[in-house]
């Protein structure tokens, strides 16, 4: 194999690799030399041949064989790897077509033959409503789900570290200096260092939003997994239930068995007013929601008092470095935000998406990321002095 040909095929599974991370497979370094060691004598045309390379050795576990079977064609299926600045056109290609999942995506469950028709397939799932899939495209759903990686928005710090570009840290130029005689030789610079700024998710599971719980769970738990440290989900209904310790666990499936098991109003009423008032007053203003960016995940429909959402809402807006509502019913055609909570809601909402595709949560990652800055507040008008005082100054 040409130079220029083998740097194609490291690259293309070094990549692969990082796709496999990202799902949550522990593709680690010694299993992806054995997969290039098995590259190596087989043909990377073959697409069966790859795929049971990478298969018998990246996956350590049958829990990690779901997530390679829908990470294989997403990275494979129909893409090629960067082509080299110097090479020619006329290199061989990575693999454009392999089998496809069983039962998955045709009607009478038969396989179909490329990789292009899946990829099609799956591009019209991305857009398809969460609520009116069916039982087979719900679990393909997940193992997409299972690939999201949300990011995290970043906030300055007071901590600085070492730069080439920043302001000049006088403290270690004059020592610098001292220890060259007196004479500045080099300026030492620094600047702030970014932090990762917490995500709160409060999740509607009233019965309502039954048929968007558990694809909400699922965004939750791609968001705990990213960021365990800086990232709280509650649930909100008639009360209010912490669930991150549950959706800590690794496994999707087990995390949400978990997280079903803690939230004891699951498809029960909705009072989002008094629920909020009780996240504020437990959670928020001790610092959970202070600085953090509040997502709100339901579609408004409250059974309690608009007036007390309306507060809480305000009161929340005031904490939160920026607010986003997520309603799975925006994504219709013709909608519009008439119930009386979302009414109340919305002058206390930064950003109002819709969260009832997987193509709606991919942008809704990107919302999170961007992460809007609140407006400043008009500047007060100084304060007139008494005549008084005015009176006694004139003297």
């Amino acid at each position: 194999m040409p130079a220029d040909a083998r740097r194609d095929v490291v690259a293309a599974v070094l990549g692969f690799a990082r796709t496999l991370r990202h799902a949550g497979v522990a593709a680690s370094p010694d299993r992806v030399a054995a997969m290039l060691d098995a590259v190596a004598h087989l043909d990377v045309l073959d697409p069966a041949a790859v795929y049971w390379a990478g298969r018998l050795t990246l996956c350590g576990s049958p829990d990690d064989l779901d997530r390679y079977d829908a990470a294989f064609p997403a990275w494979f299926g129909g893409e090629v790897p960067r082509a080299h600045p110097s090479a020619p056109a006329t290199r061989p290609r990575m693999v454009r077509s392999a089998p496809l999942e069983t039962g998955v995506g045709t009607p009478d469950g038969e396989e179909p033959d490329d990789l292009a028709t899946r990829a099609s397939g799956a591009e019209a799932l991305r857009h398809r409503d969460v609520g009116e899939l069916t039982p087979a495209e719900r679990a393909r759903l997940r193992r997409l789900f299972a690939l999201l990686a949300p990011a995290t928005p970043m906030r300055p710090s007071r901590r600085r570290r070492p730069a080439p570009h920043g302001s000049v840290h006088v403290g270690r130029t004059v020592r610098g200096a001292l220890r060259n005689g007196g004479e500045v030789t080099r300026l030492v610079r620094h600047r702030a260092r970014p932090r990762p700024r917490r995500v709160v998710l409060l999740v509607d599971v009233s019965g309502s939003m039954t048929p968007y719980a558990d694809a909400l769970l699922r965004f939750a738990h791609a968001a705990v997994r990213a960021r365990p440290s800086s990232t709280e989900v509650f649930t909100i209904g008639t009360r209010l239930t912490r669930v991150t310790r549950e959706l800590r666990l690794r496994d999707p499936d087990r995390a949400l068995a978990a997280s079903g098991r803690a939230i004891p109003d699951w498809s029960g009423g909705t009072r989002i007013g008094e629920v909020l008032k009780a996240f504020l007053d437990r959670w928020g203003q001790r610092g959970t929601a202070r600085g953090a960016v509040v997502v709100v995940c339901s579609d408004g429909w409250e059974r309690g008092g608009a007036e007390l959402l309306g507060e809480q809402m305000a009161r929340l807006r005031r904490l939160a470095h920026a607010v986003v509502w997520v309603n799975p019913h925006k994504g219709r055609p013709g909608y519009e935000p008439l119930a009386a909570g979302m009414v109340a809601a919305l002058p206390s909402v930064d950003v109002f998406v819709s969260g009832h595709s997987l193509a709606a949560f991919e942008e809704l990652v990107r919302v999170i990321e961007r992460a809007p800055a609140p407006a400043a507040p008009p500047p007060r008008a100084p304060a007139r002095r008494p005549r008084l005082q005015e009176d006694r100054d004139a003297r």
